[in-house]
């Protein structure tokens, strides 16, 4: 009891009871007011009934005694709270060097469980910077499950738990793999499990934890495939830990799950970690016999940059890189390769993919970006975008080598896409005309597109004015209407309408302004009265190529339709033929096989 307060209980102005709690409201002491937070007693005047208190949210706060004795709670100095007040600097170095440790003593503080939003309203701003906070609290989550100290759930809404410090470390792996829902933190749990084998043997506790495994694998089959194939990979890697247990004959193999498995599996694979897919890869020649190179070749277009990354090591490793390769040629052709394979593609240029790596590749990638960007949904191209821009040579690299026609193909692709900011167009241009000078005919001074006049039948530029006043009258007023009573659902955060509806509005605005562009450069024109003593818009070709003869009509900008072999003079075709004459010799690919051909001109004629 505080002496001042001792000689009021001995003169019997206050009983005992009232003494002792008033005198954990001494100057130097602290306490915990609901409103104000944790806060230190600066001082008190007990004839007057006031006293002075440095809350956290309130400071030299004047408080009637009567009502501190019933607002407040003491703390003790050594608590997390009152160190908030009394050592704040020691707690932000603490907070720094060990992160793990601040968490711990705030849970401490508070009754051993508490949610993320609480834990953030107890340390962000005063204890961690809020500008840092996002970041420290991913490295101290990082560093509470290594130590094993608290139980972090994978979800924002479940509540973080001091464990029992009595627990030995299988002990406590084992106690988190049953409390953790997720399986793809039940497969985290199992790599640290590994590092203590030994111990799992020794304690009897291995056979039941694979009993585990297989009971929560076979229920999770049906609907979540692809972390039942993470979790039996881990405990794959878990047995060749153990040296004294083996799986029962009639357990759950990786290869059983993958043969009976339908549907695509890719999805299931992406976002695995890279150790886990090599191992489930590794399954597929069992589980699928003669036919699992066209499954993993399946998998490889799509399964994301780790899995393309493993499965090329895969076929390294087992010598049939050829066969690979060869896939990537025909998906090259008919345009088929995902983003992810794109990328391995270019980061593997001077190594295992150098035998791929041309032109086509350059032109494959602005395609799939360009394509990408016109999608409803989330971007899946911005990890090869962002490689695009990052990598310097990569431009110089595609076109080494090329002919200046493979040269201005992919600039005017470049320069048309709608996909890239005017700076990063202008920038990627930039590189083109480095290494070829002569792509400097596609741009004016300050590197942006010419403005050329764009010559259309009268028939595309009337079609592509309705697309524009359809677009401009219709869709874009309803995309409005729509985002407004999206908005009106609430919580924009989690508001699936809204977002697809604010995608749509970026798609119509890109639309916008490419119509407005096409038409701003367009001359309509009939096409008649070509010049037929050379290829020219408005002309029909004849070419021959071994003993077949094939025809195509050169047209306007707009006017492209294979299948009738009318073709665009702005297109790959259109731009070999242009300029040419009688018994001259051109090159391009087929519009049915992607293969390059060598023609004949036998004969030009006009169109109308």
């Amino acid at each position: 009891m505080h002496p001042d307060v001792v000689n009021l209980v001995e003169s019997g102005r206050i009983p005992q009871s009232v003494g002792d709690r008033l005198s954990q409201l001494a100057p130097g002491s602290f306490c915990l007011h609901k409103a104000w937070g944790s806060g230190k007693v600066t001082d008190w005047d007990l004839f007057g009934g006031k006293v002075t208190i440095d809350f956290e949210k309130e400071s030299a706060r004047v408080m009637g005694l009567k009502l501190a004795l019933e607002k407040t709670e003491p703390l003790e100095a050594d608590d997390f709270r009152a160190q908030k007040i009394d050592k704040i600097e020691e707690l932000r170095a603490l907070a720094q060097s060990d992160p793990a440790s601040v968490v711990v003593q705030t849970l401490e503080a508070h009754g051993g469980s508490m949610k993320p939003d609480q834990i953030d309203r107890v340390l962000c701003g005063s204890v961690v910077a809020e500008d840092d906070y996002k970041k420290w609290w991913d490295r101290a989550k990082k560093a509470m499950r290594e130590t094993h100290r608290v139980v972090v759930p994978s979800k924002r809404n479940e509540a973080l738990v001091l464990r029992d410090t009595n627990l030995s470390p299988v002990e406590t792996l084992i106690a988190d793999f049953d409390q953790v829902h997720n399986l793809r933190d039940k497969a985290k749990v199992l790599d640290d499990l590994r590092k203590h084998a030994r111990a799992l043997e020794s304690d009897g506790v291995a056979v039941d934890l694979l009993a585990k495994i297989e009971e929560i694998s076979r229920k999770a089959l049906k609907l979540h495939l692809g972390d039942s194939l993470d979790l039996l990979a881990g405990r794959d890697e878990l047995l060749e830990a153990l040296k004294e247990v083996s799986l029962p004959d009639n357990a759950l193999r990786l290869h059983d799950v993958l043969a009976s498995s339908s549907g695509s599996l890719a999805p299931e694979m992406a976002g695995l970690p890279a150790v886990r897919q090599r191992r489930i890869y590794e399954s597929f020649p069992e589980a699928f016999g003669e036919e699992w190179i066209a499954k993993i070749l399946g998998v490889f277009d799509r399964v994301g940059t780790r899995g393309v990354a493993e499965i090329a090591k895969m076929f390294s490793d087992r010598d049939e890189m050829s066969t690979l390769l060869e896939h990537i040629r025909s998906a090259l052709s008919r345009h088929s390769l995902g983003p992810d394979a794109l990328a391995w593609i270019c980061r593997e240029r001077k190594r295992a993919a150098e035998d791929v790596f041309s032109h086509e590749v350059g032109s494959a990638i602005l395609s799939v970006i360009e394509q990408d960007s016109t999608d409803e949904g989330p971007r899946r191209t911005l990890r090869l975008q962002n490689f695009l821009m990052e990598d310097r040579e990569l431009i110089a690299d595609l076109l080494a080598g090329e002919e200046m026609n493979e040269v201005r193909n992919f600039s005017r692709k470049l320069l048309q896409s709608p996909a890239f900011a005017e700076l990063d167009r202008k920038s990627l241009m930039a590189r083109v005309i480095k290494a070829h000078p002569e792509a400097q005919e596609l741009v004016t001074g300050d590197a942006g597109p010419r403005k050329e006049t764009l010559i259309v039948s009268w028939d595309s530029l009337e079609r592509r004015k309705a697309e524009y006043e359809d677009l401009v009258n219709k869709r874009i007023p309803g995309n409005i209407k729509e985002i407004a009573i999206a908005r009106s659902y609430g919580d924009l955060r989690e508001n699936f309408e809204y977002k697809a509806a604010k995608q749509m509005q970026a798609v119509l605005a890109r639309r916008k302004s490419e119509l407005e562009k096409d038409l701003d450069n367009a001359q309509g024109s009939d096409l008649t009265g070509a010049d037929p003593s050379a290829v020219n818009i408005g002309t029909v070709v004849t070419l021959q190529h071994g003993d077949s003869t094939e025809q195509y009509t050169v047209l306007g900008a707009w006017d492209s339709d294979p299948d009738k072999r009318l073709v665009s003079y702005l297109s790959e075709i259109g731009q070999a033929l242009i300029g040419q004459k009688v018994g001259d010799k051109v090159e391009f690919r087929d519009l049915e096989t992607e293969e390059a051909r060598t023609y004949e001109i036998v004969e030009i004629t006009a169109w109308k």
